[in-house]
C-alpha cells in the first residue's frame, strides 16, 4: 500500500561516508499515533543522519497525516518538524502532561528531542521542540524509550534505554573484520555500555533525571525498551532489551508518589536465554499468548540465537518465566537471522495474538548470513506457533533491511496493519488483507481519570470461548510505538458479555453494553462505554 498511500520515505544511515561506525548499525522506528485527534492513526519516521567529515549531523524525520481511505498527507513542514534533528533512531509518541493531545520524543546519538503537541493558531496542531524547557538534558546515545507513571501521581515517567560509548574522537576502532581482510562495523563488545536513565516527571511539563536515586544498572547496551505490569500488581514495570548483555527487567516496588525499581531479570528467568547466555536483542513485545492472563515476553535476537519466547509461569507471590522458544514452536525459524522490530497481533481475529518480526543485519558484509533478510509472520494455534510467512503475501518474500516495526489499525477496520522502517531502502505500509468475514473483534481505548495514558493497565474481555487479556504498553518492539488501541480478535464470538478493566494503581471497573465489530472508548470512573464511529 505505501506508494498508493502517498508514503514515500527513506530512513539514511549515512554508510556511503565509509566509516563504519556503529550508530550506522541501528537504524530507525516508527511511531503510530492519531497527532490532530481526528480518529485515525498518523505515521511518524525519524530520519537518521549523515557526516560532515566526522561531525555526525542529523536529517530530519516525517510525519504521513492519514487522510483515510488508504490516503497519507506529508504534513512535516506544516506542523513544525522540519528542522534539523539529531541523528534519530527511535520515535516514542505519548501525551506527558496529560492534555489530551499526544506529544513526541525521538531518541538518538548526543540528544534527546521533545516535541510537544499544540494548537497552531490556526485551528490545526503544531508540534514545539520543548527539550530544554522540559529538562531534558541527556547528551549520550539512546536508542529507545518507554513511558509509563512509575510513580503513582497521574503523570508518566520516561525511561531511555542507552547504547555505547562510541564517539569519533573517543572510541571509534577501525581495525574490525570479519572475513579477516574486509573492514566493517566493530562488535558491540568493543564498546563499554552506557547506563539508562530514568526521568521523572515533575507535572507541570519539566522532568527531572533521577537515575542516580534509582540504582540502575550500568552494563546494558539497551535497543528496546517496553512498560507493562508484569507482575499483576497494577503498577507498570520496565523490560530491557540488551545487545550481548542480560536483559533487564525492574519491577516496580514504589509506594504511591514513590519512585522506586528492583532489577530482578536473571532472577525470574528472562535475562538470558536456555543455555544461561546473554544475547544480542533488539525488539520486546509482550502478550498472553497462551491465554492464561499472564504477559509472556518476545525478544528478537542476533544471528545464531534463537528468538526468545519467555513464557510466563507464574504462580501466586512468585514471578517465574520459562525459556519457551523451543515448545512454543518459535525456534522453527531457526538462528539465520538478525530480528529487530516485533509484535503481537491477531491478524487473522481468532482469538490467539500471533508474531511478526523484522530481520536485518547490524554489519555491512555478514560472512554467514545475508545482510538483507526477510521478515517472519508466525500464527499462533492455540498457544503453539506455526510459520505462515509463505503464505503472507509479496512483501514476505522478498529480502530487507528491517529495523523498527509498528502495529495499529490504520483505517479502523479491526484489523492490525503494520509499517515498517528500513535502513536505506524506503519504508512501507502493510494493509492487512486478510479474509475474516467470518470472525468478529472489539477495539477498546482506555482513558485514565487522572493518567491518560494508562499504561499499566490490564483488561479483560470475557466472550462465550472464554476470556482474553490485554495489556496497555509503553514502547516495545524496536525504537518504535504502536497504536494505543486494543484489538480483541473474537473468531466467531459475536457476543461480548464484559470487559473489566484493571487501572493502574488499584481500581477495578466491569462494563457491559459492548458489541463486537467497533472501537469503544472505556473511561476511568465512567460507567457506560462511549462506542467510536469509525471514519
Amino acid at each position: 500500500m505505501t506508494a498508493a498511500a502517498g508514503v514515500d520515505f527513506t530512513y539514511h544511515n549515512g554508510e556511503d561516508a565509509g566509516h563504519f561506525a556503529i550508530i550506522e548499525s541501528l537504524g530507525g522506528g516508527v511511531a503510530l499515533f492519531d497527532f490532530d485527534n481526528d480518529g485515525l492513526l498518523d505515521i511518524f519516521f525519524p530520519g537518521g543522519g549523515r557526516y560532515e567529515g566526522k561531525t555526525v549531523l542529523g536529517l530530519p524525520g516525517r510525519l504521513y497525516r492519514n487522510r483515510g481511505n488508504w490516503k497519507f498527507e506529508d504534513v512535516t513542514a506544516k506542523v513544525g518538524l522540519a528542522g534539523p534533528f539529531q541523528y534519530s533512531h527511535g520515535a516514542a509518541a505519548f501525551d506527558y502532561d496529560n492534555d489530551g493531545w499526544i506529544d513526541l520524543l525521538v531518541t538518538g546519538y548526543n540528544r534527546l528531542v521533545l516535541f510537544h503537541n499544540e494548537p497552531d493558531g490556526a485551528g490545526g496542531r503544531r508540534f514545539v521542540d520543548v527539550t530544554a524547557a522540559a529538562g531534558l538534558a541527556d547528551h549520550t546515545w539512546s536508542t529507545s524509550a518507554g513511558w509509563g507513571d512509575l510513580d503513582g501521581d497521574g503523570f508518566p515517567e520516561i525511561y531511555v534505554s542507552h547504547y555505547g560509548d562510541w564517539g569519533f574522537e573517543t572510541n571509534h576502532p577501525t581495525d574490525c573484520t570479519y572475513d579477516g581482510k574486509t573492514r566493517d562495523v566493530c562488535q558491540p563488545r568493543k564498546f563499554k555500555a552506557l547506563q539508562h536513565l530514568v526521568y521523572k516527571n515533575n507535572r507541570n511539563g519539566t522532568f527531572t533525571d533521577v537515575t542516580a536515586k534509582l540504582n540502575l544498572r550500568k552494563d546494558g547496551k539497551g535497543v528496546g525498551v517496553l512498560v507493562v505490569d508484569v507482575d499483576g500488581d497494577a503498577r507498570p514495570d520496565v523490560y530491557t532489551a540488551n545487545d550481548t548483555d542480560d536483559k533487564f527487567l525492574y519491577l516496580n516496588r514504589g509506594k504511591a508518589g514513590e519512585l522506586a525499581l528492583e532489577e530482578v531479570g536473571l532472577l525470574v528467568g528472562v535475562a538470558r536465554d536456555d543455555r544461561g547466555q546473554p544475547n544480542g536483542s533488539m525488539g520486546v513485545d509482550a502478550a498472553d499468548y497462551d491465554r492464561k492472563g499472564r504477559p509472556s515476553f518476545i525478544v528478537t535476537n542476533y544471528e545464531s540465537e534463537l528468538p526468545a519466547l519467555y513464557q510466563n509461569r507464574s504462580a501466586g507471590d512468585r514471578l517465574h518465566f520459562l525459556f519457551a522458544s523451543q515448545t512454543s514452536g518459535v525456534a522453527a525459524v531457526g538462528g539465520s537471522y538478525v530480528g529487530w522490530g516485533v509484535g503481537f497481533l491477531d491478524y487473522d481475529l481468532d482469538g490467539w495474538e500471533d508474531l511478526l518480526m523484522v530481520n536485518g543485519h547490524a554489519i555491512r558484509f555478514p560472512t554467514k548470513v545475508d545482510r538483507r533478510q526477510k521478515p517472519i509472520l508466525l500464527r499462533n494455534d492455540h498457544g503453539r506457533f506455526a510459520d505462515v510467512t509463505r503464505d503472507a503475501g509479496p512483501y514476505f518474500q522478498t529480502p530487507h533491511n528491517a529495523r523498527g516495526a509498528a502495529f495499529g489499525d490504520l483505517d479502523n477496520d479491526g484489523k492490525t496493519d503494520v509499517v515498517v522502517s528500513h535502513v536505506n531502502e524506503p519504508v512501507v505500509v502493510l494493509r492487512n488483507a486478510t479474509p475474516t468475514a467470518d470472525r468478529h473483534w472489539l477495539g477498546l481505548d482506555l482513558i485514565g481519570a487522572k493518567n491518560r495514558c494508562v499504561v499499566g493497565a490490564r483488561v479483560v474481555v470475557e466472550t462465550p470461548s472464554g476470556p482474553q487479556t490485554r495489556f496497555a504498553k509503553g514502547g516495545g518492539s524496536y525504537g518504535s510505538t504502536n497504536d494505543r488501541r486494543m484489538i480483541v480478535g473474537l473468531g466467531a464470538d459475536a457476543t461480548i458479555a464484559k470487559a473489566t478493566v484493571y487501572w493502574p494503581y488499584g481500581k477495578v471497573q466491569e462494563y457491559t453494553g459492548l458489541t463486537a465489530d467497533g472501537y469503544w472508548k472505556l473511561e476511568e470512573d465512567v460507567v457506560a462505554p462511549r462506542k467510536t464511529e469509525s471514519k
